[in-house]
């Protein structure tokens, strides 16, 4: 069976060292029972989301927009997105600031964000390619395993592939992908 460290990955928040130590059935019931609570809590989000979805389709983007970077967090913006198709996704991905958008591509899952990012204005993606690059490279790199070859060149000409090493973590969680990228020069 898998770690708890491992089960609980989807967390992203590191595991105290004293759950660490804890012998392997009593970690498969520590991550089953926190699953069994983080369900509990989050029951509703997903008609919540799908619901706000339904509705912000009737709100000016000129409105939307500026209310969901002020008050609503990336994380609740990314689960909204999820019950929306792609395109209506778009339309919203082009208008968010970039910052904020980086915060909300963390929550979507990476096939996710390579199809918006591919129906995305040219410009706006590439901008998000390079801050995502510059500040989240592993992240973007997860992505950029999904994109199409067009978007693919463009993360290429963009990600220098000479500075990895093979002893680099990065490189290894993301080898496959960097022997595309080095085949596309």
């Amino acid at each position: 069976m898998a770690t708890l460290e491992e089960s609980l990955a989807w967390t992203e928040t590191p595991l105290p060292e004293a759950l660490k130590n804890l012998e392997p059935e009593t970690q498969e019931a520590l991550a089953r029972y926190i699953k069994t609570v983080v369900d509990f809590k989050t029951d509703g989000f997903d008609e919540l989301y799908h619901a706000i979805g339904s509705i912000v389709r009737f709100i000016p983007h000129f409105i939307v927009i500026p209310l969901m970077v002020e008050h609503i967090r990336p994380q609740i913006s990314a689960g909204v997105c999820k019950t929306m198709g792609v395109d209506q996704a778009v339309n919203y991905a082009n208008d968010l600031p970039l910052e904020y958008f980086s915060e909300v591509s963390r929550h979507l899952d990476n096939d996710l964000m390579a199809r918006i990012l591919e129906k995305m204005k040219r410009n706006q993606a590439e901008k998000i390619i390079l801050y995502e690059l510059l500040h989240h490279r592993s992240h973007m790199l997860g992505i950029a395993e999904h994109l199409d070859r067009r978007m693919l060149e463009f993360v290429a000409k963009n990600l220098d592939t000479n500075g990895f090493s093979d002893s680099d973590p990065e490189l290894a969680a993301h080898k496959l992908l960097v022997e595309k990228i080095r085949d596309l020069h």
